[in-house]
């Protein structure tokens, strides 16, 4: 097959995912999840006329002109409010939050009043109206302040509590099953053999998977033989989306293609015209979808991010997989580009002109973890481009992004 540009690779991805079902969680537990359908208030908020200071319930008509003496004949507190009526010459003290007692319309602020514990006099001129606030000025009762598709953020639980709702009903995390392949591979902690190396990818992916509502599903490292790799096949079923890291080129130890194929894999493209990840795999596998990276550390975290976050945030519902990127200023100089789109470690900052400003490392292997954990995004150079000069204006897509809300 020959190489997709990347925009046609991305648009088949999303086209091979669907939003996920949904589940019922407590609201307390609901943060950092996409809604799966409208949510309507419960009641009426605040449920009654209320004060919105500390002071006296009055007839605005009777403190037309001031100062006015007139009779305290009781009290209203949050929680417990006066059950009696507010009629002519007289005041109720209240509260904040508290419930404004029959008969008054306006509240004197315990600013503006001298109390002697039975009268008070009042100092200053209230229209009707001030200081209260009435009945549904926050929401009322069939409200839709929530809506289908929303990712439910900290502010959105205390919402969400206020409307008196108990449970959300969210869109289910997709499962994401990770398989790393490779014998030179072994996990962090165990013993290190002669020409092993770490296996980092497979815990920086789930971590991604986390950061973007998913559920990881570490399926643990295949060797290079077909009986390895098909063994752990078992895991895929109950899962969303199967993600394998390494094995996707063209080398003798490369067995992602030919195994999967044997097992069924129907493969839309197996390469890119970008770089890194130019040996990116898209098919699917006993109906899942299946998204094969290369095994390179950089390729590897650069195509997740360009490929797996959208296609989560599709099965999310969060509709996301075309975010356009940001645009910034060039800090340096930069080569004409091949006929690859090239993904640049980045480093942002705030230039002297207040203008975001992106400058690229000098040194673009692909291997280089450190590197790669040190950029704040990633600089596009489309196929072909030009040489760039330092100022001009640049495409840049930012690595921090997960779906928590504030």
């Amino acid at each position: 097959m020959s190489m997709l540009p990347v925009a046609d690779a991305l648009g088949k991805v999303l086209a091979g995912v669907a939003p996920l079902g949904s589940e019922q969680v407590s609201v307390a537990a609901a943060h950092g999840r996409v809604l799966a359908e409208d949510v309507a208030s419960r009641l009426t908020q605040p449920p009654a006329d209320v004060s919105a200071m500390d002071g006296y319930a009055v007839r605005a008509e009777d403190v037309a002109k001031t100062p006015v003496d007139l009779e305290q004949i009781g009290e209203s507190a949050a929680g417990d409010g006066f059950d009696g009526t507010v009629g002519s010459g007289q005041a109720a003290r209240i509260f904040t939050g508290a419930p404004v007692p029959p008969g008054a319309d306006a509240i004197v602020i315990q600013e503006d009043t001298e109390s002697d514990g039975t009268r008070i006099t009042v100092k200053k001129t209230v229209a009707a109206g001030r200081y209260i606030r009435p009945a549904g000025l926050d929401f009322k009762v069939g409200d839709v302040l929530l809506p289908a598709g929303r990712l439910v953020s900290a502010r959105d639980i205390s919402l969400a509590s206020a409307m008196n709702i108990p449970w959300l009903r969210v869109v289910r995390k997709p499962r994401i099953a990770i398989l790393s392949t490779g014998n030179e591979l072994v996990m962090p902690g165990e013993p290190l053999g002669r020409n092993q190396i770490i296996s980092s990818n497979s815990l920086g992916l789930g971590a991604l998977v986390t950061a973007m509502g998913g559920e990881p599903i570490n399926l643990g490292i295949a060797g290079d033989t077909a009986e390895s790799l098909k063994s752990f096949l078992e895991g895929v079923k109950s899962a969303d989306m199967l993600v394998t890291i390494g094995g996707a080129s063209v080398g003798d130890y490369d067995l992602v293609k030919t195994v999967l194929g044997e097992e069924g894999l129907d493969i839309t493209f197996s390469t890119v015209a970008m770089r890194p990840g130019k040996p990116l795999i898209f098919g699917r596998i006993h109906g899942c979808p299946m998204l094969g990276l290369p095994g390179n550390p950089v390729s590897a975290g650069v195509t997740s991010v360009l490929f797996l976050r959208p296609a989560i945030e599709v099965m999310l519902g969060l509709n996301r997989g075309h975010r356009p990127p940001e645009a910034a200023v060039l800090g340096r100089d930069l080569d004409a580009n091949d006929h690859r789109q090239d993904y640049l470690r980045s480093k942002l900052t705030i230039g002297d002109s207040g203008d975001l400003t992106v400058t690229p490392f000098e040194r673009q292997d692909s291997s280089m973890l450190a590197l790669f954990a040190a950029a704040d995004c990633l600089a596009i150079r489309p196929p072909n481009a030009a040489p760039a000069k330092a100022g001009d204006r640049i495409e840049i897509i930012r690595l921090e992004w997960s779906t928590v809300g504030i």
